[in-house]
């Protein structure tokens, strides 16, 4: 039982840090948005949409997974 409250410590664990990386991508995002309006920084901009976008799919990806294990554990599905 302790080796599935492990995977569940470790699986919650690895969401969180998900979530604190994409709070960053928007945060990087937003200080862009705010830059001076050249051609430079409009493509740091979209770049670093591009960086948060593809960390939000890693945060729903390890929700998903996180979810599916309390599922699993607690209502056997």
């Amino acid at each position: 039982m302790q080796d599935a409250t492990d995977e569940l410590d470790a699986m919650q664990k690895a969401y969180l840090a998900a979530v604190d990386e994409w709070l960053g991508a928007i945060r990087e995002e937003a200080k862009l948005a705010s830059a001076n309006h050249s051609v430079a920084e409009v493509d740091k901009w979209e770049a670093a949409h591009f960086k948060e976008d593809d960390v939000r799919r890693r945060v729903k990806d390890a929700k998903r997974r996180y979810e599916d294990a309390l599922r699993e554990k607690f209502f056997g599905f």
